[in-house]
């Protein structure tokens, strides 16, 4: 694989990963208020990257667990 592949395969796992995280969130709110599975299939993105405030909101924290 060349740098260029692995570069652009990192990115695409970071922004499933990203997606992944919130559909989950989403789908426990959802669920805890009673509302229909549905509506926890909300993604929006723009030109295939994940809007700012969701990478900000979803992403990765900067704490670890020793």
């Amino acid at each position: 694989m060349s740098t260029e592949q692995q570069a652009r395969s990192l990115m695409m796992r970071h922004h499933h990963l990203v997606k992944n995280r919130q559909q989950s969130m989403l789908s426990r709110v959802s669920a805890e208020v009673g509302m229909p599975p549905e509506a926890a299939e909300y993604w929006n993105h723009i030109q295939g990257q994940a809007h700012p405030s969701f990478i900000a909101s979803y992403d990765r924290s900067g704490a670890s667990l020793s």
